[in-house]
């Protein structure tokens, strides 16, 4: 309209190019994209290139308006078009500045969370040896999550929450493994120089065959660090390494990377994510102590409780205690509990929630996250964690009234047999057997199928959430 048809075409072909560049690596060149979500250096770029195409996108707004303007124009239709204007660059403005803060906060993350392997320290995490394809020589990759019990009036940090991730890197397939904080004896492998001072595993033998809470799981985080500083080596977080090699000798698998998240600031991812949905089956204390074991404030009944309920939206707040909650309920109603809540959690991680509230969950997770794994590997990391997303989850029963009815000293050998077993499973050809002619005028019903997991089984985690008032929490 302006008369200029060089540049506006040059203009028009430029726009439409990058939208066609731009949908052509979205669709076909997803690793490229991922690998640039993790690069703080290519997500810096990133941050430029939107400004830059902000501002040129503003610049063609007001040169298309000074072309097209009349000359006569009144003042009135001048006023008017200066408006329209500056209304067209606002409304460019405001997404260019929330899709560069967006990408920032993405490169805050990672930089603050993941450190490369050459800027972080580790007793533990194998060596990269091949950061595009990581798993090539790892069927399965094993995470240790932990819940660290920190926070305001606590002394010291507890690992309350202690839970192996078994992933398989092929489908995606995901195993949980729970253990008990109030596990003693926790062995380390014969080549760690925790196995000398402990060889009989985590605890005192001259104290006798007690419950000792300074030597259960939950208290190995804090104490080893105080008794044993520097015994692995250079770490930059001793205490998870410790539980690390533990968990890797009691249940049998080794243990790769780590990711910690303190419990007390959990509740602002979850509200970040808008909330999640969980079936609760029994009354969930909210608050309350027993007064007994490390780090306790004195006995204290709850301050009030979660009521059951189907597909319950609970907010941060109430879905933090709807996975710690434990007064008058058993450690393996709590373990579940956890497990449910990290099952809600990846349901709720949709499209729409990380794109509207993207900011806030990179904030919170840049407060609440530590872990070992390395910058390197993390384009594969995420791919393997769009696997697990849409996998199936299980959680691997490890037959609590057989192998630890008490936490002074646990079958883990038992355990690691039912681990291989559920992580393994030997495909047999059932012997096929003559079958017999029906009498006519006869039919025979099938049996139904029982559906309650026995100990010792992998049980989907879609039917161990699922919503049943008969439970009571208290392991009766």
């Amino acid at each position: 309209m302006g008369g200029r048809k060089k540049l506006g075409a040059f203009v028009l072909t430029i726009s439409i190019g990058l939208l066609l560049i731009g949908a052509y690596v979205g669709l076909t060149h997803r690793d490229s994209v991922l690998a640039l979500a993790v690069s703080p250096r290519q997500l810096l770029i990133a941050t430029c290139a939107v400004v830059v195409l902000g501002a040129c996108w503003i610049w063609v707004v007001v040169a298309s308006h000074k072309l097209i303007r009349p000359v006569s124009m009144t003042y009135t239709g001048r006023l008017a078009g200066s408006m329209v204007v500056g209304l067209l660059c606002f409304a460019i403005a405001v997404p260019t500045t929330v899709a560069a803060q967006t990408v920032m906060a993405q490169r805050d993350l990672v930089g603050s969370v993941f450190q490369s392997e050459g800027n972080s320290k580790s007793a533990t995490r194998p060596k990269v040896t091949n950061a595009k394809d990581p798993w090539e020589k790892t069927p399965r990759l094993n995470l240790l999550l932990l819940g660290a019990d920190d926070g305001i009036g606590r002394t010291g940090v507890r690992t309350d929450t202690v839970i192996v991730a078994s992933i398989d890197t092929k489908t995606g397939n995901t195993s949980l493994i729970s253990l008990s904080r109030n596990w003693m004896r926790m062995p380390f492998p014969e080549n760690s120089p925790l196995h000398k001072v402990y060889p009989d595993g985590f605890w005192d033998p001259s104290k006798g065959n007690v419950e000792q809470p300074e030597y259960y799981l939950d208290a190995m985080y804090d104490n080893i660090p105080k008794q044993h500083p520097g015994i692995l080596g250079q770490t930059d977080n001793e205490g998870a390494d410790a539980v690390k090699l533990a968990a890797s000798a009691a249940l049998g698998l080794n243990i790769d990377y780590y990711m910690q998240v303190n419990l007390a600031g959990f509740k602002q991812i979850i509200d970040a994510l808008g909330g999640i949905t969980v079936n609760v089956n029994y009354r969930v204390p909210i608050g309350g102590d027993y007064g007994q074991g490390p780090g306790t404030n004195g006995h204290k009944l709850p301050s009030g409780y979660i009521e059951p309920g189907p597909n319950q939206k609970l907010d941060g707040y109430h879905a933090l205690w709807f996975a710690r909650g434990r007064y008058g309920l058993s450690d393996p109603s709590r373990q579940e509990r956890q497990r449910c809540t990290i099952h809600a959690l990846v349901n709720s991680a949709s499209p729409q929630a990380l794109v509207t509230s993207y900011q806030e969950i990179a904030k919170a997770s840049k407060e609440l996250l530590r872990t070992d794994i390395p910058q390197e590997i993390l384009p594969a990391f995420i791919q393997l964690a769009l696997k697990v997303k849409s996998a199936k989850v299980t959680n691997i029963d490890l037959d609590k009234d057989k192998n630890f009815p008490s936490g002074k000293n646990p079958d883990y050998a038992a355990m690691q047999q039912i681990i291989q077993k559920s992580l393994n499973p030997v495909a047999t050809t059932p012997t096929a057997k003559p079958t017999k002619k029906p009498t006519a005028g006869t039919t025979k019903k099938p049996s139904p199928t029982k559906t309650t997991p026995t100990p010792g089984t992998a049980q989907n985690l879609n039917d161990a959430c699922a919503y049943n008032p008969n439970e009571t929490g208290t392991g009766n």
